[in-house]
Formats: C-alpha cells, sequence, structure tokens
C-alpha cells in the first residue's frame, strides 16, 4: 500500500516522498528495512532520544554528590568513588603516572603502532595548525582603535575514556588542538584497567602529543577533580572529552564552574549511498560504528533495494566472526536502520532532520549532494572515505557533536581552548562626537552613572582647555 507524505521544510517549500515498493530482505534479519517514508522519520528520530534514559534523574543525583564529596573532601572522595565504581583501590601517591611508567610504555607497543601514533599526531597537528585564529586590530577616524585578542586557557583537562577498549586516538584529538593553543598546563584523567595500570598506547600517544601529566581517575569523580581540583590533582578551567553517562552528567553540572566542549552521547553514523556504492564495505562501515558501545546508532539511507538487501546480507556474514559480536549486535537490533527513500534529495532531507556525528556520502557525485547537507559533524565523501580515516589521522577532530547536537555545535578544535578579548580605546575627539548618543542610550536605560563617566570626562576636556587659555570657564 502506497502512502504519500507531504513535509515542510524550514525554508516553506514543500517536498513530497512517495513510498517504495517494500521489499522482503533476509526474514528475522537484527537490521530491518524499512521503505514506508513515514515510518522513516518516526525511526530516525527514536534514534537520536535513545539517551533520553528514564533513569537520568536517578543518575544525575548520583553524580551530584560525587561532585559534592570531592569538592569538599578532595582527593579523599575521588579514591573512595574509584573504589566503589571501578572496583580500584589506590592510594593518593598512586593517583600520577610515573616517570617510569611513562618511559616503560615506548617499551611496550610495537614499532609499526608506535609509527602509526607518530603519523597521526603529525596530520591531526598540521590540521589544527591551520585553524589559529588570528587576533587583529584596526585603526580607524579620530584616533580609535578596534580589536579582538585571542589567548588560550591557563589549564585544560582531557578526559580519556577506558573500559572496553583503549583510545590513543582520542588522546591525540584532545591534546593536540590543546598543544598547538598554547595551553601552559595540560593534564589527562583517564580509568585505569586491571592492576592499576594505564594502556601503554594511551601513554604513548600522551607524550606525543606533549603531555606528561596523567592521572589514573574516571568517571564523575575525574570530573570534578579537574573542575574543583584537590590536593593532588589541579583545577582546571576547560574540560573536554567523551565518556560514559556519568562522565557526561558530570560535564554538564560543572559547566560553568568550567568550559567544556560539549556534551558527548553514544557515537553514531549515517550513510548515503546509492547503486555505486559497494555493500561490503557499507556493512563494514555500519558495523565500524556499532562495535564502539550498544547504544551506538549505524543507519543507511539508500535509493536503491538491491543495495539494501546485499549490505543487510553483509552485515549477517561479517558478524559472523567478529570478535565484539555481543556488544555489535546489541547495537544493531536496536540502533541499525536501513531505509529506502525516494530519491539522494529525501535521503539529504532526512540527514538533516537527524544531523548525524558522522555522514558518509557514498554516491556517485558526493560533492553535488554535499550542496544539501545543512547538518553534520563530520562529512566523509566518496566510496573510498570511510569513517576510520577521520577517526585516525586525517587529521580533522574525531570529537564530534551527537544525538543531533550538529545542528548547532561543531567539533573540538583549538577554539575550544581559547577565549577572545575585544580591545577598544577612544581618543578625547573620538569620546566626544559620541558622548551625546551615549547620554542619551544610558539616560533611556535608567543607568545614570554610565552617562555621567562620559559627561564628567567631557566636563573635565573642556576645564583643561579653559585652564589651557580659554577666555571663558564652561557652564559660566
Amino acid at each position: 500500500m502506497n502512502q504519500l507524505c507531504t513535509k515542510w521544510g524550514k525554508d516553506k517549500k514543500r517536498f513530497v516522498l512517495k513510498s517504495v515498493t517494500p521489499r522482503i530482505g533476509i526474514p528475522n534479519s537484527m537490521l530491518r528495512i524499512i521503505t514506508e517514508q513515514t515510518e522513516v522519520l518516526a525511526e530516525l528520530q527514536r534514534i537520536c532520544d535513545r539517551t533520553h534514559d528514564d533513569q537520568v534523574v536517578h543518575k544525575e543525583a548520583t553524580v551530584r554528590e560525587v561532585l559534592q564529596a570531592v569538592k569538599r573532601q578532595g582527593d579523599r572522595a575521588v579514591l573512595h568513588y574509584t573504589a566503589e565504581f571501578d572496583q580500584q583501590h589506590l592510594k593518593a601517591e598512586d593517583l600520577r603516572v610515573s616517570g617510569s611508567e611513562l618511559d616503560a610504555a615506548y617499551q611496550q607497543v610495537s614499532k609499526e603502532l608506535l609509527s602509526a601514533i607518530v603519523l597521526a599526531c603529525r596530520r591531526i597537528e598540521a590540521f589544527h595548525r591551520q585553524r589559529i585564529p588570528k587576533s587583529w586590530v584596526q585603526f580607524g577616524d579620530d584616533d580609535v582603535v578596534l580589536g579582538k585578542r585571542y589567548t588560550p586557557v591557563d589549564r585544560a583537562g582531557l578526559y580519556v575514556p577506558g573500559g572496553r577498549a583503549a583510545y590513543p586516538s582520542t588522546v591525540l584529538m584532545n591534546a593536540i588542538p590543546a598543544k598547538v593553543a598554547g595551553v601552559p598546563r595540560r593534564v589527562i584523567v583517564t580509568p585505569p584497567g586491571p592492576g592499576k595500570t594505564i594502556n601503554p598506547a594511551v601513554l604513548v600517544a600522551a607524550q606525543e602529543a606533549g603531555v606528561e601529566e596523567i592521572y589514573r581517575i574516571g568517571g564523575a569523580q575525574a570530573i570534578a577533580a579537574l573542575a574543583y581540583g584537590t590536593e593532588t590533582i589541579p583545577k582546571v578551567n576547560v574540560i573536554t572529552g567523551p565518556g560514559n553517562i556519568y562522565v557526561t552528567l558530570a560535564k554538564k553540572l560543572v559547566y560553568g564552574t568550567v568550559g567544556i566542549d560539549s556534551l558527548a552521547g553514544p557515537s553514531e553514523v549515517l550513510i548515503i549511498a546509492d547503486e555505486t556504492a559497494n555493500p561490503v564495505h557499507v556493512a563494514a562501515d555500519l558495523l565500524a560504528q556499532a562495535e564502539h558501545d550498544p547504544m551506538a546508532a549505524a543507519i543507511l539511507l539508500t535509493t536503491d533495494p538491491s543495495l539494501a538487501e546485499n549490505v543487510q546480507a553483509a552485515v549477517e556474514r561479517q558478524l559472523v566472526n567478529h570478535p565484539r559480536r555481543t556488544l555489535t549486535e546489541k547495537a544493531i537490533a536496536h540502533y541499525g536502520l536501513i531505509a529506502v527513500v525516494e530519491s539522494l534529495a529525501a535521503a539529504a532531507q532526512f540527514s538533516n532532520e537527524f544531523a548525524p556525528e558522522h555522514l558518509e556520502l557514498e554516491v556517485a557525485d558526493p560533492w553535488a549532494l554535499l550542496e544539501h547537507i545543512r547538518h553534520a559533524g563530520a562529512i566523509f565523501l566518496g566510496n573510498s572515505t570511510p569513517e576510520a580515516v577521520g577517526d585516525y589521522l586525517a587529521g580533522p577532530n574525531h570529537t564530534l557533536p551527537t544525538s543531533g547536537a550538529a545542528r548547532y555545535a561543531s567539533a573540538l578544535g583549538v577554539e575550544t581552548f581559547l577565549k577572545h578579548s575585544s580591545i577598544i580605546q577612544y581618543s578625547q575627539t573620538a569620546l566626544g562626537k559620541v558622548a551625546g548618543a551615549i547620554d542619551v542610550l544610558a539616560t533611556a536605560e535608567g543607568l545614570p552613572s554610565h552617562a555621567d563617566s562620559v559627561r564628567l570626562r567631557m566636563q573635565s576636556q573642556e576645564t583643561e582647555n579653559w585652564d589651557l587659555g580659554d577666555t571663558e570657564q564652561p557652564n559660566s
């Protein structure tokens, strides 16, 4: 049965999406194929809202308790919650990773991994050096000087998640922009693994990115320590980096005390593909996202029903011997989706509604389709550009807005660690020319001292002129 779905875009132009003939695909496959266009919108909204957990209120109460305890008790609370939540029994002197551990890490990674980290570091730094905002000054009439001056924060706290996997790439994507911005003190916190150890690849990546101050703590207690400072861990100005729901809630609650990059949710990819895409490659890209987390989202929008079925089958085959099969299957079953759409223009409109963290355009002419894309954290063009390129060493940052935040937010970058100050200088002549307008505006707002701050300067100038030889005293 065909349905007609009429939708109004933000530009008030109507576009019509016709349903296509349903196709069966693999019976009982965990990765569904849908063809009804009204259902596509509903499913995308459901996936976007997947972090709206009924238990968030309870979790937020727990996080508030942790924050207040760390604020009051410092290291003592950090150690207590690390034992309670992470089953890691540390002493205060264990918190900071020692120099000998940092040195030993280089002996524990392969030459190939070290070379890959060095290559990624070089490319990420080269990209971010192109993004340094420039301070500027403009000299106008009557000796008016206006400008903007950029300066880095004094201290940055970089959160690197642990748990299911080690993420040296996350180290590089957080630490290198802070380094390029010129932040004097950069601190990493990351949860320890078995035996209180930190993965050597993480330690090597940190050192290659210029960070040697590393603390073996994670969770909400780590965010609290960075926000408020403890006897051991410094109070910072900005906290960046992704984490679990407790880390995200903690960042949300300390915002205002410190700056943050974003509130990162589970990762997501949306792929737009036509008949030119290779179904085996598309399937691999979907699974590359799903293997991150049980709540990761992997979505394909395609104009080709045959591609939809072939991708579905390829996903099933690639899952058979997948090392992270259980976790990946959960993500695919709950937040995986293949939708057959009427056109690439319709796919772009659906994508803009979803505003994905990662968007792949596996189509014959990705640059033409790019013109229709308004909201996405990172965009990967063409069949030879899998998301993994951006995850590791293309150069652009992989810490991106999730859960629809790409409608208003951007990737972590050098700007995250900078603030800018306005520069303003007026001469007496310039001030005199605008004094009347300032007086009127200040009076209208009921702020007499604002008006006086200009008026008294004008009167002082007139008095000085009289002292220098004016024949009449002002207001005489």
